[in-house]
Formats: structure tokens, sequence, C-alpha cells
């Protein structure tokens, strides 16, 4: 088939209710070279600071609902509703929501350039 279909009612969230839910979709979708996350962030909420220098992986995270502070090696950068941020390997990151909604984001990632 040259298409997967897949829903976050297909995948259990990783993360506990009350913070929002992440939903990591790429083995759902069968997917082989990027991975497809979607992430909702409760007001006060924050993700867990990480960098994929290990890995090599390139991120972008796309916000589609509400905004969001991502620090970014000491810097913050602010994503607000159809606002995209791609992301080094090497960079640390911590995606928080500090705003009074809740947030959503779509993030992708994969092998960055060799």
């Amino acid at each position: 088939m040259a298409y997967t279909k897949a829903s976050t009612d297909d995948v259990d969230s990783v993360i506990d209710d009350e913070y929002g839910g992440m939903w990591f979709l790429r083995d759902a979708l069968d997917a082989e070279a990027v991975g497809v996350t979607v992430m909702e962030l409760e007001p006060g909420a924050r993700g867990k600071e990480h960098d994929h220098e290990h890995d090599e992986q390139e991120e972008v995270y796309v916000c589609v609902e509400g905004s969001v502070d991502v620090d970014c090696d000491g810097e913050t950068v602010t994503l607000a509703e159809d606002d995209a941020l791609r992301l080094s390997p090497d960079v640390t990151r911590t995606i928080r929501n500090d705003g009074d909604e809740r947030a959503k984001l779509v993030l992708v990632g994969g092998p960055g350039a060799a």
C-alpha cells in the first residue's frame, strides 16, 4: 500500500492526562525515516528537557493551537498558532505552556543532514 493512515485514537498517550497528551504515531504509520508526534500541553505543563545529539535527529515543531515557549540552549522561542521551529540535533530543548489555554503541536523528526 502506498499510504498508511493513523490517529491519536490508535495509540496510547505517553504522558499523564493532567499534563495534556503525547502520541507517537511513527509505528502506527509504519514510517521508516520520519517520526510524527502529536502533543497537547495543558496550561502550566512542560515537556522533558532533551536533545537528539545521540541519534542525530533533526526536529520540527509546528504549533497548531494555542502557543508555547521552547527553551533552546538558554534562549526562549515563542511559537504561536501556525508557527514552525526547526531544531538541530545538538540543541537542548524544552517545550512549555505558560499560557492560559491548552496548546497543541505536531512534532516531526528525522535524520539530520550528514
